[in-house]
């Protein structure tokens, strides 16, 4: 079995994560820039093939803990098609 991967979105400037009207129960994004609905199929699998990109291997036998925000926009650009899982 592979290690626990938890990618963690907190709330702060500039950011939205669910918890109320008018969001989504799912949605994370920017306010002024790339967003995600974590519900929508693929949404996950985005996330995770950039977290695979940059170095998180689901083999290794220890929890990681990943900020959301630096796998966000590289996600949401290949849910959009621009597939570069290695992002800005």
């Amino acid at each position: 079995m592979g290690g626990l991967l938890r990618i963690v979105f907190v709330g702060g400037p500039g950011r939205y994560v669910p918890g109320g009207a008018p969001l989504g129960s799912g949605d994370v994004g920017f306010t002024r820039g790339a967003g995600l609905n974590l519900h929508e199929p693929g949404a996950v699998r985005a996330l995770l093939d950039v977290a695979l990109a940059r170095g998180w291997r689901p083999g290794e036998r220890r929890a990681a803990e990943v900020d959301g925000w630096s796998l966000l926009e590289a996600a949401a650009a290949a849910r959009e098609g621009d597939a570069d899982p290695d992002g800005p």
